[in-house]
């Protein structure tokens, strides 16, 4: 079974992007997380639809 909820280094190494970039989102309400006790986990369904709303598209050159 795959994790429901994953510490914030682990979020933002899943989302590819840095601690502070991840805490900036959650802030933000952009990415939800839950606190439990003095922890803060992102559940990976939050990850996965921020992903969704969010795809990434390269700026590819124009000869492609």
């Amino acid at each position: 079974m795959d994790k429901m909820l994953y510490g914030r280094r682990e979020a933002a190494r899943l989302l590819s992007i840095s601690l502070r970039s991840l805490e900036y989102l959650i802030s933000g309400k952009q990415l939800v997380s839950r606190r439990v006790g003095r922890r803060v986990l992102v559940p990976l369904r939050a990850l996965e639809q921020f992903v969704r709303a969010h795809p990434f598209v390269p700026n590819l050159p124009s000869s492609f």
